[in-house]
Formats: structure tokens, sequence, C-alpha cells
């Protein structure tokens, strides 16, 4: 089994070649700098390959947040699974609700508005990207269905993208 990673930022990339040197899964892993939304993901990665493709807290930051679920099924076998994990957020607007979903407001306008917004044509989605969000983005992308995974996290929220 082997793994891929691919994330916009080059610092992240370095950590993480770095963190895997030496170790006993170096040999299996490859990380690269690559906008999975963008128009050339396609020609650089390995299409309908992969048993799982995942998305850890990075959809809501992208400019383009459907160019990615797409890049994703392409990536993903007939029979493989993609998943995406995002901000628990309240399924609607909440201002009186629990404090501790008040941080990712907060982030999302100090942090994932802005990275968001820093392409042309964003969406501008950031961290209040709630499930009827994602089933939108999702749909466009082609799949059929998301279905929200009943894992239990304080912080995140697990979606099963379906063909």
């Amino acid at each position: 089994m082997s793994v891929d990673g691919f994330d916009v930022d080059e610092a992240s990339i370095a950590d993480a070649r770095r963190n895997a040197a030496g170790t006993e899964v170096a040999e299996r892993v490859r990380f690269e700098v690559l906008d999975v939304a963008g128009p050339s993901a396609a020609a650089a990665l390995d299409e309908g390959s992969n048993q799982l493709v995942t998305v850890f807290e990075a959809l809501h930051d992208m400019a383009r947040p459907v160019e990615a679920p797409a890049t994703c099924r392409r990536l993903c076998a007939a029979d493989g699974v993609v998943v995406v994990m995002d901000e628990r957020v309240a399924e609607t607007f909440d201002p009186g609700g629990r404090p501790d979903r008040a941080f990712p407001l907060r982030a999302s306008v100090l942090h994932c508005l802005p990275v968001g917004r820093a392409e042309p044509d964003s969406v501008a989605t950031g961290a209040m990207m709630r499930p009827d969000a994602l089933r939108r983005y999702a749909a466009a992308a082609g799949f059929a269905d998301v279905e929200v995974l009943a894992i239990e996290h304080d912080l995140f929220r697990f979606y099963r993208l379906k063909p």
C-alpha cells in the first residue's frame, strides 16, 4: 500500500517529507506540492487507482470547492471511498449557541475567508461550511449523495461522498 499527499503549501509538504524520511513508511509515501482543484491536477495524478481519497480540514479554505471533490472522484477506484473531514459547525446560524461553536466563525473571518478569497472567482466558503453546502459542492462535482458519518468529534464532522 502507498500513500500520496498533496497540498498547495510548500512548507507543509517539506515538513511531511522531513517527517517521513528515515521511517519505515518512507518508501511508501509521496508528498507533492499540487493544487488538486487546479487545471493541471488531472495530468499529475494517477486517476482511478485509489481505494481511499481524503480531504482533511481543507475544503472550506479552497476558492473552488467543487473542483477538488471532482478531482477526488476521478482519483477514486470504482469501489473506492472519498471522505471529507471539515469543521463541525451548527447546521444553521446560531449566534446564541454553544460557545465552542463560535471558534470556527472567528477563525473563518481571520484566516479561512482571506485564504479562500486570495484567488479570483472564489466562492468564499470559509470555516462555516455546513452539510448543505458540501452537498451542493459534491453534487456539482458529480457525486450522487453525501453521508454524514456517525463519528462523534467535538471539532470535526466527517462525510462520505457517494459516487
